[in-house]
């Protein structure tokens, strides 16, 4: 296990520009498997859960070609059904919870597809539900194996339905997607996902020879083709990302510039920043974050403050809420965080009120916050990483803090963040990686 030792204090400045999409990545590379043709993809963010998946589609029978950083082409010509159909491939699956995207395209190219019990964050219930009612209303079986967690989904033949989903769930709209693509007739999904990461999802499927429209609503309709061939993609750059670097910038910053954002796609995540008091200027593409010394928090118009909440897209995502708490600690005024996604995930503000924050942690789902406007610095300590945004808002508030901080398992910031001391310490950060 790995460990940052973080010695605080040390203000941000320069330009760094985001890495690709790490949900995006995920979704189209395994999507790849849908095409015998040979898909080439670029920007992959070369992370933890990326570079798994990757590894994971080499064992089915994929074949890889790094061209460089980031830049890969993938050929899904042999893949190896007895692998696929086993349980080493289950377990290999249940490290990593993209994994479970891997249904959709086998079920569709194949007519049979295993399913684990995928990992990823512990940040509470994350059900499958959704996935497996699309893909049965499309008409592939189940059995389920209760000992092993082995869930087999079989179908002769796919075929186009209308349905609602129970939750707008991303990688559950991306599975039933990429199911629906090749099946029989035309597939309508209402209240569909519509994140930038479906939207990028289905015109690449698009480019493949898929037939896809009310890209960007929560209103999807496919016309299923027989087969689809290969293509190119870039992956757009990653807005967690994005807006993690906006916060640090904010608590840290002598001046930061975020190059190549792709604005466009970032929904609302800007001006909650700008509602935290935090100035945002657009330049072209880029992001600027100017030197100042404090931000103040809105309240709503009638004096209230501010409540945060996250929400489907186009709302705010959840992934930026750990973000967002720890940025609130040193500002001017309170703000009300609600989690409603998941159960879990705020847990972790107990390693910012041992390091001197004010935070009320009302319930699993919601959190007040009252900064402290720079005036009461936070206090290193030692901490453990327990997923990926948490262990990035803790890196932040350790970044901020008098002393020096240690953080382990490390290992959960590198699922999300690629050589992300490296990158900080040429901003001006003092991170030293232990193991």
């Amino acid at each position: 296990m790995s460990s940052f030792l973080v010695e605080g204090g040390h203000r941000l400045s320069g330009e760094i520009c985001p890495q690709g999409a790490k949900n995006e990545a995920l979704e189209v590379i395994c999507a790849t498997m849908l095409t015998s043709g040979s898909v080439h993809i670029t920007n992959i963010p070369e992370i933890l859960d990326v570079v798994n998946l990757i590894d994971l589609l080499r064992k089915t029978g994929v074949e890889v070609v790094r061209h460089g950083e980031g830049d890969y082409t993938f050929t899904a010509t042999d893949i190896d059904l007895g692998y696929v159909g086993s349980e080493d491939f289950v377990t290999d699956c249940a490290k990593l919870r993209g994994s479970v995207m891997l249904v959709g395209p086998l079920l569709a190219r194949f007519h049979t597809a295993t399913m684990a019990r995928p990992g990823g964050d512990n940040i509470g219930r994350r059900r499958l539900d959704t996935h497996l009612r699309g893909l049965k209303a499309l008409g592939a079986t189940l059995e389920m194996d209760d000992d092993t967690g082995m869930c087999l989904l079989s179908a002769s033949r796919l075929r186009g339905t209308y349905m609602l989903l129970d939750e707008a769930s991303v990688t559950g709209t991306a599975n039933i997607i990429m199911a629906a693509v090749m099946a029989e007739g035309t597939t309508t999904i209402y209240n569909a996902a519509c994140e930038p990461y479906i939207q990028q999802l289905c015109r690449m499927l698009c480019s493949m020879g898929a037939k896809i429209s009310g890209i960007a609503s929560n209103l999807i309709t496919i016309t299923g083709v027989n087969e689809l061939h290969g293509t190119t993609h870039r992956i757009l750059p990653d807005m967690i990302e994005i807006g993690s670097f906006i916060g640090m910038s904010a608590m840290l910053g002598g001046g930061l510039t975020i190059r190549n954002c792709s604005i466009a796609d970032l929904g609302i995540i800007p001006e909650t920043f700008r509602r935290m008091g935090i100035h945002i200027r657009v330049r072209d593409d880029d992001i600027i974050i100017p030197e100042y010394t404090h931000y103040k928090i809105e309240t709503f118009l009638d004096g209230s403050i501010m409540t945060i909440s996250d929400a489907p897209w186009p709302g705010l995502t959840p992934d930026l809420i750990s973000v967002l708490i720890v940025t609130a600690t040193q500002a001017l005024g309170t703000v009300l965080f609600h989690q409603k996604m998941f159960e879990s995930r705020l847990f972790f503000v107990d390693n910012l009120i041992s390091m001197g924050a004010q935070i009320i942690l009302c319930d699993p789902h919601r959190a007040v916050v009252v900064g402290h406007n720079h005036k009461f610095p936070l206090k290193a300590r030692r901490m453990v990483s327990p997923d990926i945004r948490a262990g990035i808002a803790l890196l932040i508030a350790a970044m901020s803090a008098d002393g020096v901080s240690r953080i382990d398992n490390v290992e959960q910031i590198d699922r999300g963040y690629a050589l992300i001391s490296e990158r900080l310490n040429n901003l001006g950060a003092k991170i030293t990686r232990v193991d």
